[in-house]
């Protein structure tokens, strides 16, 4: 088909692309939660292997060495289940932030193809890139308050800063004001916009090659938000540590696993540059391995997941076109 008759991107009505996915999301969270509590432990952590050989100064706060040792050691001093701390407000985020993120990406991609029209369609990349972009700045901002207290109980040690969910938004709001859900929104924004971007320009890109039929069980959806994945998440990982660092700022800084966490400055660029002169370069990519160990999967159970659903709600409903 050439690109001058290529039809409008239409995969559901509104209400299949909304509870495919949040199905999606769903799934996909319950996977990966114990690797989320990882990569945020690590993210977190200031000091490394070397500094707690060199000093006595670390104010208490564990030691964690790869993805494997700081499993271990999680497990070890707080239990099995201590791998899913924070799933309640980690799976509401993750529903709602799927079911708002694929919803807007169909209608904004819908919106850019009526725009351009059948006679100069936008390149398949572009359209991608842009729809995207602003179907992740939409779903950050609208469910980032989650996305915090999904951090911050994550963070949490053998001490129970917040000893429920209701709690924890109760004693935020008292003592931090409405703010203080929307800590670290400006790089969670700068962050989404290029990976989400990247990620369903590339997604779209490998879908389109020939790897459905080669593949068993519809892998071919599976392998392609992998690869999408890891290639949009290593370019963004500094704001995303950057984000993980100010969330756990104010009244309950020094009360999380890692005790030393600095007080860094309420900007973007302060927080980097703070970062940068304790930690060095390297001290922005905390966390990245089993970040991407964590995204691979993370993508490839969300993208596989959500076309099943689609197909399934689709066949449900009989795929009827919006008015």
């Amino acid at each position: 088909m050439s690109a001058k008759t290529k039809p409008l991107k239409d995969e559901g009505s509104r209400l299949e692309v909304v509870a495919a996915g949040a199905t999606a999301g769903l799934v996909s969270r319950f996977v990966i939660a114990p690797l989320d509590v990882i990569k945020i432990r690590l993210q977190l952590q200031t000091h490394s292997l070397s500094d707690a050989l060199s000093t006595h100064n670390l104010h208490g706060g564990p030691i964690y060495k790869g993805t494997l040792g700081t499993l271990r050691a999680i497990v070890q001093h707080e239990g099995l289940t201590a791998l899913w701390k924070g799933n309640v407000p980690a799976e509401l985020l993750y529903v709602c932030y799927n079911a708002i993120h694929f919803t807007t990406y169909r209608q904004s991609t819908l919106l850019l193809q009526r725009l351009a029209g059948p006679s100069r369609p936008l390149p398949r990349a572009a359209e991608s890139f842009l729809a995207g972009a602003g179907a992740g700045a939409t779903a950050t901002a609208a469910t980032y308050p989650l996305d915090l207290l999904r951090t911050r109980f994550a963070a949490q040690g053998n001490e129970r800063v917040y000893p429920s969910l209701r709690r924890a938004v109760a004693q935020i709001a008292r003592d931090e004001g409405p703010a203080g859900f929307y800590r670290g929104l400006a790089p969670a924004l700068a962050q989404i916009v290029p990976y989400m971007g990247v990620f369903f320009a590339a997604y779209e890109t490998l879908r389109a090659l020939p790897l459905e039929g080669q593949l068993p069980f519809g892998a071919g959806d599976a392998v392609a938000g992998t690869l999408a994945s890891v290639v949009a998440k290593t370019g963004a990982f500094p704001l995303d540590l950057v984000r993980k660092r100010i969330q756990v700022q104010g009244p309950t800084r020094g009360r999380y696993v890692h005790r030393n966490i600095p007080e860094y400055p309420g900007t973007m660029a302060g927080t980097v540059r703070v970062i940068v002169q304790r930690e060095g370069w390297r001290g922005l990519y905390r966390g990245l391995t089993v970040s991407l160990l964590k995204a691979a999967p993370a993508s490839a159970v969300t993208m596989w997941t959500y076309e099943r659903a689609l197909k399934f709600y689709g066949g449900l409903g009989g795929r009827k076109e919006d008015p």
